[in-house]
């Protein structure tokens, strides 16, 4: 298995989640995105030319006011640059293989990448409600929810991660 950034004659149409709106974005919109508008990269998992898994990155910024207090601490008062985690999603065929989490330790090296290169305080992820127990298990903290979020339709979860814990991670998993 390979994680490569997606190229424009990559096969996405077999992919299939089973999340409607990832599945929808992944076939439509990751090469609009990408290769048009140059709002983010979709990083795939893929083997051969089976696609197994995709992470679409882009850069943000967080207001210092809207993480735990414990980490306004340790921050300046401006808004800060982060490592926007937008999607993850893992192919139904490939589940339990470990594939989610491989994409989500080569975005933690982007990020740490980033962090040496430019700058970046850690990475947000807005979990849906079932991926909070995934992101939490990595470290991920939740801070304040979005705003009109509903029972048919829950928000995701806001959720960060400090580069001091990203650094920490990859030399201990080396």
């Amino acid at each position: 298995m390979e994680i490569r950034a997606l190229r424009p004659d990559d096969d996405r149409s077999a992919f299939q989640s089973g999340d409607e709106a990832l599945d929808r974005f992944f076939h439509r919109y990751a090469g609009q995105n990408q290769f048009r508008h140059y709002l983010g990269v979709t990083y795939i998992a893929i083997q051969g030319s089976r696609v197994l898994g995709f992470a679409t990155v882009a850069p943000r910024h967080v207001s210092v006011d809207s993480l735990p207090e414990r980490l306004q601490r340790r921050l300046p008062r401006y808004p800060v640059p982060m490592l926007g985690l937008g999607r993850l999603a893992v192919d139904r065929s490939a589940r339990s293989m470990g594939i989610g989490r491989e994409l989500l330790r080569f975005v933690l090296g982007l990020a740490s990448k980033m962090a040496d290169e430019t700058g970046c305080a850690g990475v947000i992820v807005d979990a849906k409600p079932d991926a909070v127990s995934f992101y939490t298990k990595y470290g991920f903290t939740p801070f304040e929810p979005l705003e009109g979020q509903s029972d048919s339709r829950p928000a995701p979860r806001p959720m960060f991660l400090m580069m001091a814990q990203i650094k920490a991670a990859s030399v201990s998993a080396h």
